[in-house]
């Protein structure tokens, strides 16, 4: 039997994708309706959602929605959606992040920012993932979640709105793995490197400090994605983060914010 063969049982596999309008969302939820799961694409932004859809090797298996995670009504109207269209949720995937600016340091950073980020990462990726696993542990189904988080979980990276949100999305993962474990339901994490997509702008000179030699693409993380998603593949790992970041994390290559502005 070829294990990657079939990673998935479309005939009763069904997927919700956040941020899946652009980057490494759009990427993942465009690689599982590749393998024939229905799979709904959430994301703020129409346009995106749409252009996503519309460029899906199975445009007849994704199903958009369009809307602000930050708020707990949308939460739940996602849920409902998703609930609604596909049945059951049996594969859960969270990539929702709001656009970062590097002007945002420690000292710079507003309220609002800092909340805003927080909502949709970690409050959003909270609510979302223990509803919809209350649904899965009712109907005695197993299930896979993952959480998008960042190399910048255990290191500094001048944002702390945005490291400190994948810093407790990162314990969040571990929490929810130590809990649901018991029902099937596996809970893990992919820590992308320097994807030159979705809100990171890249600066190609980055690429000198990655022994791979190059930038990411949000293609590279789909096919881990897969496999860590796929109970075929991945049937015994839970709790974890996988990095895939063309090895950048064995280097230290941010220096301090620029004060200049004080």
């Amino acid at each position: 039997m070829n294990l990657l063969a079939r990673p998935f049982d479309p005939t009763h596999d069904a997927a919700l994708v956040t941020g899946a309008g652009n980057g490494i969302g759009r990427a993942i939820a465009q690689a599982l309706v590749g393998e024939g799961v229905k799979t709904v694409f959430a994301d703020v932004r129409e346009d995106w959602v749409a252009a996503a859809v519309r460029a899906s090797p199975c445009p007849e298996l994704a199903i958009p929605w369009v809307g602000d995670l930050a708020s707990l009504e949308s939460c739940n109207a996602l849920l409902a959606h998703a609930n609604g269209v596909l049945g059951r949720v049996t594969h859960f995937v969270h990539s929702a992040s709001p656009g970062r600016k590097e002007v945002d340091h420690a000292l710079a950073v507003s309220r609002e920012t800092w909340q805003q980020m927080h909502a949709v990462n970690i409050d959003a990726g909270f609510h979302l993932a223990r509803e919809l696993a209350r649904l899965l542990i009712d109907a005695r189904v197993p299930g896979s979640f993952l959480m998008v988080t960042s190399l910048h979980a255990g290191t500094p990276r001048n944002l702390p709105h945005y490291s400190t949100a994948k810093a407790a999305l990162s314990m969040l993962v571990m929490e929810l793995a130590k809990t649901l474990g018991r029902f099937g339901i596996r809970v893990n994490a992919l820590a992308p490197g320097a994807i030159a997509e979705g809100g990171f702008v890249a600066d190609p000179a980055l690429a000198r400090h990655i022994p791979l030699g190059r930038l990411g693409r949000a293609e590279d993380l789909a096919p881990m994605a897969l496999a860590v998603l796929s109970n075929r593949v991945s049937a015994y790992v839970t709790g974890t983060t996988i990095v895939v970041d063309g090895g950048l994390s064995l280097t230290n290559w941010f220096d301090p914010p620029s004060l200049d502005d004080l």
